[in-house]
């Protein structure tokens, strides 16, 4: 079955205002251009996001697989955006069944701006089984963080944003598949399920132990085959990284919500800036997710399956203090 048609409607990401700074001068600087979206599925209006709009199209796909609502990318025919209502118009195949049994129920999340998730938190979570073998290096773990650090980000420009990304390790050093930024944590993994959806199909599937080999990546310049009038993801060339070797990064906090996204992903291993809630580790240690966190520079903090950690101590430097002792 084909994937779904998307549009391209990527908006401006950043807006200039003027301002006045603590000696009373005029400046002008640049901010996060938060808007609406609207999404409708099949005419049925479900749910509004606040979101930049980078890549609208593929956070309401992945959306709507992270809310688990579709199973993948090709139960959609298409995905619709117009800026000018401010509404994405979704059209099923075969629609959705117990869809209103199913969005009936909603918890509100610790997700930046209150994110939202139907249904139970903890569905299917006893499902997931991860690629068993999947690791990563304290080598490359250093290797990621250098990558983000050096990243020309909306952040650097204009800040109030949170980024993510996803990494494969299929060679020594970790390659960037995709970065995306936007106003809450939670809208970002959204898109990058929505990118794994349409080239790395089928993305997450409960009680799969790997990706299929033929999983592809999207080529170094995909960002400008998508701001064109329309794309299919059929079109994209494929590559094909080690499809267990899969790591998330996000510079927000590990709450339940991003470690179980992450996991119905497929991704065994999450890197964050930030720390992780009790929910977030328990959650990690129940899917065998290698959750790490504190990650800036050298330093780092490993929360859960320390095992997908291949420590290389020699790395970090010199100790600054003696480690505690209980």
């Amino acid at each position: 079955m084909p994937l779904p048609y998307l549009t391209q409607a990527r908006a401006p990401l950043t807006c200039d205002i003027d301002a006045v700074n603590e000696y009373g001068d005029p400046l002008q600087i640049a901010i996060p251009a938060e808007r609406a979206l609207t999404v409708y599925v099949d005419k049925r209006e479900l749910v509004t996001l606040m979101t930049l709009g980078a890549h609208p199209e593929l956070l309401v796909l992945g959306y709507l697989r992270n809310q688990r609502l579709v199973r993948d990318a090709a139960d959609i025919e298409s995905i619709t955006v117009d800026w000018d209502v401010g509404a994405a118009a979704v059209r099923t195949r075969h629609g959705i069944a117990d869809i209103e049994e199913k969005t009936a129920r909603k918890v509100v999340t610790t997700g930046c701006g209150q994110g939202s998730v139907f249904g139970g938190l903890m569905d299917e979570v006893d499902q997931i089984e991860l690629p068993a073998h999947a690791c990563i290096t304290q080598a490359q773990l250093y290797s990621l963080v250098n990558t983000i650090r050096l990243k020309e980000t909306t952040y650097k420009s204009a800040g109030s944003v949170h980024a993510c990304a996803l990494f494969s390790l299929a060679t020594a050093e970790p390659d960037m598949l995709l970065f995306v930024e936007d106003v809450g944590r939670h809208n970002a993994i959204d898109t990058i399920a929505g990118w794994m959806a349409m080239n790395m199909a089928p993305t997450l599937v409960a009680s799969r132990t790997a990706l299929p080999p033929e999983g592809a990546a999207a080529p170094a310049d995909w960002q400008s085959q998508i701001r064109g009038p329309g794309w299919s993801g059929s079109e994209v060339p494929t590559l094909s990284p080690e499809p267990s070797g899969l790591v998330f990064y996000t510079t927000g906090r590990l709450t339940s919500e991003m470690v179980i996204k992450s996991a119905q992903m497929g991704v065994p291993i999450v890197v964050s800036r930030s720390g992780i809630t009790q929910m977030g580790h328990q959650v990690a240690q129940a899917v065998g997710l290698c959750a790490i966190g504190r990650a800036t520079n050298r330093r780092f903090v490993c929360y859960a399956q320390p095992g997908r950690l291949k420590l290389q101590p020699d790395l970090a430097g010199p100790r600054l203090r003696a480690p505690e002792t209980a």
